[in-house]
C-alpha cells in the first residue's frame, strides 16, 4: 500500500485522469500499470477514472480497487445520453475539476498509452521548466498505422498549422502532463475541444513542449470515442474554425481588488532633496 498516496489531497503532487466508457476489460490492468509506474517515484498521487456513461461493469471494476488502493477514485458523469457518454472533452472537464494534484497527467483508459512514460514526462517538465509536456506517438505509430491513417494525420496537422498556427505534431495523443491551472482554464464543456488542448494552452501563454512516447495497440474491448477518418475529418475542420473564432474573441480576465489605500507620493529626486536641505 502506497503511504505517499494517502496524504491529504491538498498535498498531492500529481493527479492522473483517464476517461472511460465501457472499458471493463481494461480497468484492472490500467490501475496496476499506473500504480507500477508512479509508486517508485514516492510522490503523493491519485488516479481518477471518469466513468462516462458506461453500461457495463466499468464503475464496479474501478470501485473494487478502492479498499487496497485508496489512491484510486471514480468520478461518474451524470446526465449522459442513454447508452452512451458525453464524450472525452466532457469527461476531462469533470476529471480536472475533481483533481487535487499540483500537476495533472492524462491518458486514455484503453491501455494504448503507456503509464510508464509519465515519470520521464515529469522529469522533462522539471528539467526544462515547461508548463505542459505533450506526448508524441508519431514515431511509434509510423510502423504500425495504415497508410491512409498516416495521410489523414498529415493532412490534419497541415490544417491545424494553417488555421491555428498549431505546430504540435501529435495533438491527438491523450498522454500529457500539465499544471493544474492550465487544466482548469480549458473550455472542455464544448464537444471536441480535447483535440485542441495543447494549442489552447499555448494560446493562453503557457510553455508547451513535446516528448516522444510509446504507442500500443488496443488489446481488449473496442474503440468508444474514436470515429473513422471520413466521419472525423469534416467535424474536425468545423471545430478548427470554431476554435479560431473563440481564440480571436478571448479577452484577459485577470483583475485585482481596489481599496481606499492612499496613493504614495512619488519619491523626490536627489537634487530636490538637496535643495530642501539647503
Amino acid at each position: 500500500m502506497n503511504t505517499h498516496a494517502q496524504t491529504s489531497r491538498s498535498a498531492l503532487d500529481l493527479s492522473v485522469v483517464a476517461p472511460a466508457h465501457n472499458e471493463e476489460e481494461n480497468i484492472d490492468e490500467l490501475v496496476k500499470q499506473v500504480g507500477d509506474a508512479l509508486t517508485p517515484l514516492e510522490i503523493a498521487f491519485e488516479f481518477i477514472i471518469v466513468d462516462d456513461g458506461s453500461t457495463d461493469t466499468t464503475k464496479s471494476k474501478i470501485l473494487a480497487h478502492r479498499p487496497n488502493r485508496p489512491w484510486v477514485r471514480c468520478v461518474s458523469m451524470t446526465n449522459t445520453p442513454k447508452g452512451s457518454g458525453n464524450g472525452q472533452s466532457a469527461a476531462f472537464h469533470a476529471g480536472f475539476r475533481a483533481a487535487q494534484g499540483k500537476l495533472i497527467a492524462v491518458l486514455d483508459a484503453d491501455l494504448q498509452n503507456d503509464p510508464a512514460d509519465i515519470p520521464a514526462m515529469l522529469k522533462l517538465m522539471e528539467d526544462t521548466g515547461a508548463d505542459f509536456v505533450q506526448g508524441d506517438r508519431s514515431a511509434a505509430r509510423a510502423q504500425g498505422d495504415a497508410k491512409i491513417r498516416q495521410i489523414g494525420s498529415w493532412v490534419g496537422r497541415k490544417f491545424r498549422l494553417w488555421v491555428l498556427g498549431d505546430t504540435i505534431r501529435d495533438t491527438g495523443c491523450s498522454l500529457r502532463v500539465m499544471k493544474r491551472e492550465i487544466a482548469l482554464r480549458l473550455p472542455l464543456e464544448f464537444k471536441g475541444m480535447h483535440r485542441f488542448i495543447p494549442a489552447t494552452a499555448r494560446h493562453l501563454g503557457y510553455t508547451v513542449i513535446e516528448m516522444p512516447v510509446s504507442h500500443r495497440h488496443r488489446h481488449a474491448g473496442t474503440p468508444k470515442y474514436g470515429m473513422g477518418i471520413t466521419k472525423r475529418a469534416i467535424p474536425g475542420l468545423v471545430d478548427l474554425f470554431a476554435v479560431r473564432y473563440m481564440r480571436n474573441r478571448r479577452r484577459a480576465v485577470t483583475s485585482v481588488e481596489a481599496t481606499h489605500q492612499a496613493v504614495a507620493e512619488p519619491a523626490q529626486s536627489q537634487s530636490q532633496e538637496e535643495a530642501i536641505t539647503q
